[in-house]
C-alpha cells in the first residue's frame, strides 16, 4: 500500500518548512526525493517516521496514520536518518543485537542478524566497536540496522554518504534488490545516484514539490526551443549587463561568477558571450552548453529558472 502524504504543512516558529506537500508512492517504487539543502527532505522524512509531526494534514503508511498508529507504523518502517546516530561504545554485533530485540524479530533473530551482516558486508568489522569504525563503514551499520526487521517501507537519508565508489556501488544495488518488494523513499545529493535507483524523482524546493513524474519522463522538462550554457567570469558582473548581450533573453545566477545564460536555438550565443568578454577585458574560465540530464534539471528547478519558458510544468 505504500506512503501517502495529503496536504502536509510544518511550521517551526514563523518559518513554513513545509507547504501542502502531497504525494504517493506505492509498493515496489524507489523514490528519489530531491532538493537543496533547507528545502523540506529531511522534515517530511521525520514526519512520515513519527519522529515529529506534521502542523497539519495526514501522512499514511500502509493505510495506517502516523499520528494515531504510532507503534505499529514504525515497526513497517527502516529509517536511515541523515546523521546516522550510532552507539560508538558498542560492538557491531551487539548494536545490531540491541536494535533487532527492540523490534521484537522473534526466534529467527540470530539468522536474521547474520543475514544483514553478509547483505551490508559488515563481516570483516563486525566484532569492532562501532567507534574503530571508518564512517563508510559505520554508514552501513546505519544502513543494517534499518533493514534488521525487515521492514516493508524504507525512508533512507543520505544512504550512500560518505562510502567510497565500490561501496557506493554494492549498496545501491542492494537498494535495488530490497526495494523491489519494498516502499522506498531516497533522499540524495548525487544525481548518479538517482538514475542508476530510482524510478520516479520528486523535486521540492523551499517547502513545496516543483516536480514529480517518472524518472523516464524528467528530461521532457527542458523544451528544445531553448539553449542554455553555462559561464563563468574571472570577476563579477551584473545580470542586467548579461541580458543586454544580443540574443541572451534570461541570466540567472549560480554562485559569484557562475552564470546560466539562456537564448533561442537559431542564435548561438557563445559567440556573442564571447565577445561581450572580450570587449570588457573579461576572462572566460568556463563556458559549456548544458545538455539534457537530471543534473540540470534540477538545477533549473531549485536555482529559481523555473520561469525560463523550456519548463513543461
Amino acid at each position: 500500500m505504500g506512503i501517502k502524504a495529503q496536504d502536509i504543512t510544518k511550521i517551526y516558529g514563523k518559518q513554513k518548512a513545509l507547504d501542502r506537500v502531497s504525494f504517493t508512492i506505492e509498493t515496489g517504487e524507489i523514490v528519489g526525493f530531491l532538493g537543496p539543502n533547507g528545502a523540506g527532505k529531511t522534515t517530511m522524512m521525520k514526519i512520515i517516521t513519527g519522529f515529529i509531526p506534521q502542523t497539519s494534514g495526514e501522512v499514511t503508511v500502509n493505510g495506517l496514520s502516523v499520528l494515531s498508529n504510532s507503534l505499529k507504523v514504525k515497526k513497517q518502517i527502516g529509517y536511515l536518518p541523515e546523521n546516522n546516530p550510532l552507539y560508538n561504545e558498542l560492538y557491531v554485533r551487539e548494536y545490531l543485537k540491541y536494535v533487532a530485540g527492540l523490534y521484537k524479530t522473534g526466534n529467527n533473530k540470530g539468522k536474521r542478524m547474520e543475514d544483514i551482516i553478509e547483505m551490508t558486508g559488515l563481516q570483516t568489522e563486525q566484532k569492532k566497536k562501532i567507534g574503530q569504525l571508518s564512517k563508510g563503514y559505520k554508514q552501513r551499520v546505519g544502513l543494517a540496522q534499518a533493514l534488521i526487521h525487515d521492514p516493508e517501507v524504507l525512508i533512507l537519508d543520505e544512504p550512500t554518504s560518505g562510502l567510497d565508489p565500490n561501496q557506493i556501488i554494492e549498496i545501491r544495488n542492494l537498494i535495488s534488490r530490497v526495494g523491489k518488494q519494498k516502499t522506498v523513499l531516497l533522499s540524495t545529493h548525487i544525481m548518479q545516484e538517482v538514475e542508476a535507483v530510482c524510478d520516479r524523482v520528486i523535486i521540492i524546493k523551499e517547502g513545496r514539490i516543483v516536480a514529480d513524474d517518472i524518472k523516464g519522463n524528467m528530461l521532457n522538462y527542458i523544451d528544445e526551443e531553448y539553449q542554455t550554457i553555462l559561464v563563468e567570469f574571472d570577476r563579477v558582473v551584473s545580470k542586467k549587463i548579461i541580458e543586454e548581450i544580443d540574443f541572451v533573453e534570461r541570466a540567472v545566477s549560480v554562485n559569484k561568477n557562475q552564470w546560466l545564460v539562456q537564448g533561442k536555438q537559431e542564435h548561438d550565443i557563445r559567440s556573442k558571450v564571447f565577445n561581450f568578454a572580450v570587449k570588457n577585458k573579461l576572462t572566460v574560465l568556463v563556458m559549456q552548453k548544458q545538455e539534457k540530464s537530471l543534473e540540470e534539471v534540477f538545477r533549473r528547478l531549485t536555482l529559481g529558472t523555473s520561469n525560463f519558458r523550456h519548463f513543461k510544468l
